[in-house]
């Protein structure tokens, strides 16, 4: 018995000059005797994201998707319909304001619409920001209690967001109909099969910005308060409200540096037919999101080890 425990001692390396918190399980496999399965290991110290263990994982992060997705309004009087709700009501909202009494160009796509597509790919980005902008702090709980990839609760969010929006986008495509039906100047065009890689640009967006905030809150927590707020704003930075082709030339540049532009407008020119977007746009909308991401994953990556002593 003592000499099994010693032989299983061999398999973890240590350091006593390194901090417990550094450490995490790695699951291998020995090719000779196919024994030892955990190997412990000093992370990275400065940048340490390990997919295949994220994979790994992969059953928990379809529990975290379940309960996200079925909990959210479990205990509410409409259920699910507050999924239809809430995009229905803000497009009515900004077709009346923007579109009625600002008198604000759509590129010649109906009010309605032009508002609806706008709203479905913002309201999918800026909840899964905004969720994971409180990860660490809302699941301080459970990660002082157990080990597992902190990564699966944003990306575990991001999955659930994707049913919410498909759902969404179903009815965006039910108005889309009954528009093209009524004879309204709007069309597919071949933008449209990007779809699927609009959707995954947004989750990348929503991790990497909700990963970078949540790290910096678990030191300044009234960023918390902030983020509303500046999610807020940011919606009213990007083609949500009003078409690319309203800003002046020399500024469309400018506006690409937000990477939620070229979605919104790729998502448009798709569905709609009508957008100013170009290839320009999308390239640097890649290229910001991709910045921020791995901004994001280096940040949290050195935040997690140590949080939990100070949230």
């Amino acid at each position: 018995m003592m000499r099994g425990l010693m032989r299983n001692s061999t398999n973890i390396s240590t350091n006593p000059m390194q901090d417990s918190t550094t450490l995490s399980p790695k699951i291998c496999s020995d090719s000779e005797n196919g024994q030892w399965t955990t190997i412990i290991r000093p992370r990275s110290p400065w940048f340490d994201v390990n997919l295949a263990e994220l994979w790994q994982y992969r059953d928990l992060i379809r529990l975290f998707v379940r309960r996200d997705f079925v909990a959210q309004y479990k205990q509410t009087i409409l259920g699910p319909l507050w999924f239809f709700i809430q995009p229905l009501l803000t497009a009515l909202v900004f077709t009346v304001v923007f579109g009625r009494i600002a008198k604000i160009p759509t590129d010649g796509v109906p009010d309605f619409l032009f508002y609806l597509s706008g709203t479905v790919c913002w309201q999918y980005f800026s909840t899964s920001l905004v969720q994971n902008a409180d990860t660490f702090v809302a699941n301080a709980g459970v990660f002082g209690k157990v080990y597992f990839p902190r990564l699966a609760v944003p990306v575990s969010i991001v999955i659930s967001g994707v049913f919410k929006f498909l759902l969404q986008f179903g009815l965006f495509l039910i108005f889309l109909l009954y528009f093209l039906v009524k004879g309204s100047s709007v069309g597919l065009s071949v933008w449209a099969i990007a779809l699927p890689l609009l959707v995954f640009q947004m989750a990348l967006l929503g991790v990497g910005w909700g990963i970078l905030i949540s790290s910096l809150t678990t030191r300044y927590q009234d960023l918390r308060h902030v983020v509303p707020f500046g999610v807020q704003l940011w919606m009213y930075a990007t083609p949500v409200v009003y078409p690319l082709s309203m800003a002046p030339e020399r500024l469309r540049d400018v506006f690409a540096l937000n990477p939620m532009t070229a979605v919104v407008e790729g998502f448009r020119l798709g569905f709609l037919g009508a957008s100013a977007l170009n290839g320009k746009y999308v390239a640097i909308s890649w290229v910001m999101t991709l910045i921020i991401l791995f901004i994001g994953l280096v940040v949290f990556s050195r935040v997690e080890k140590t949080f939990m002593d100070t949230v």
